[in-house]
């Protein structure tokens, strides 16, 4: 299945900044049985209705269930959850 977290962060946030820390974090959940890849993208655009960033993760539900456990899923939460000002989650095959 894919996994989607599309983001949209606050305003003083510089992305450019903390994307390769994302990268690295979310790089670390392909050692999760299931997980088979994950693509993070930047947006290109910087208009105001855009969101910033959308993280692609194709996964087994299995997988999906235990990255929502894992410490990696709490940092994301803990590091960056005060910087987004949007989010939204979709699933599908």
């Amino acid at each position: 299945m894919k996994h989607f977290i599309i983001v949209k962060f606050n305003e003083t946030v510089d992305v450019e900044a903390i994307i390769n820390p994302i990268k690295e974090l979310f790089n670390k959940a392909l050692a999760i049985k299931g997980i088979s890849s994950i693509t993070i993208y930047k947006s290109n655009s910087d208009l105001s209705n855009r969101h910033d960033l959308m993280i692609e993760m194709i996964l087994t539900k299995a997988a999906l269930i235990e990255f929502d456990n894992s410490y990696i899923h709490k940092e994301w939460k803990e590091a960056y959850g005060d910087l987004i000002l949007n989010k939204t989650i979709f699933d599908c095959d």
